[in-house]
């Protein structure tokens, strides 16, 4: 990639962050990129094609960024403590609040939607396989909507991040209860065996109900 076409990606982001969607514009990308704003369309189009590929490479970039630990995770409290992690590093830079700003601009320009749904689905997937590997084994793989919870994970972290800037005391104990309910599971999958069928077969009275 060529340094101008990096310095417009750097650029759109760093325009989300300060200006927010609406005031997202050739000119302030230009501006914040150091460059001619005639070079955003010469590169990219228009200032939504620069947009999705800012958005596609940065998610792109910190889901990489986040790959091996979340595959070194070892259980559904240490996913969390994680997830703390990611939550304070993502806010401090920003990335959360840009795909946050992607999200809110994708409501009223159509054409970002898809691109911006692919770059969260990226963090789904990766959520996707963590959680499949902790479940597996547990009485609540046979109830639990994997790809669905993934998709909830996901959206939760984008909230929070949103959350965060009104009431951090708040956006803590939404962290705290999760980690409580992580525990929770923990304990029932610590169950003895003759518990663990006791409740396995529950659970699949349950699924056979519904």
């Amino acid at each position: 990639m060529s340094d101008t076409k990096q310095r417009l990606l750097d650029g759109a982001i760093a325009a989300i962050r300060e200006h927010g969607i609406a005031g997202v514009s050739a000119r302030t990308i230009a501006a914040s990129a150091g460059v001619n704003q005639a070079l955003v369309f010469y590169h990219y189009g228009s200032v939504d094609e620069l947009l999705t590929a800012a958005c596609r490479t940065s998610t792109a970039e910190r889901v990489a960024r986040w790959s091996a630990p979340l595959a070194s995770v070892g259980s559904l409290r240490e996913l969390l403590s994680v997830g703390r992690a990611l939550h304070e590093e993502e806010r401090q830079l920003g990335n959360v609040s840009f795909l946050a700003q992607m999200l809110a601009g994708a409501q009223a320009d159509e054409r970002l939607a898809p691109p911006t749904a692919a770059a969260l689905q990226l963090w789904v997937d990766e959520i996707d396989g963590v959680l499949r590997r902790l479940l597996a084994g547990s009485p609540f793989i046979e109830v639990a909507d994997v790809p669905g919870l993934a998709r909830a994970v996901s959206a939760a972290f984008i909230g929070l991040e949103l959350y965060d800037g009104v009431d951090r005391d708040g956006a803590d104990r939404a962290m705290a209860a999760l980690d409580q309910l992580a525990l929770l599971l923990e304990i029932v999958d610590d169950l003895g065996p003759i518990a663990r069928r006791a409740l396995q077969a529950k659970v699949n009275r349950a699924v056979r109900r519904d």
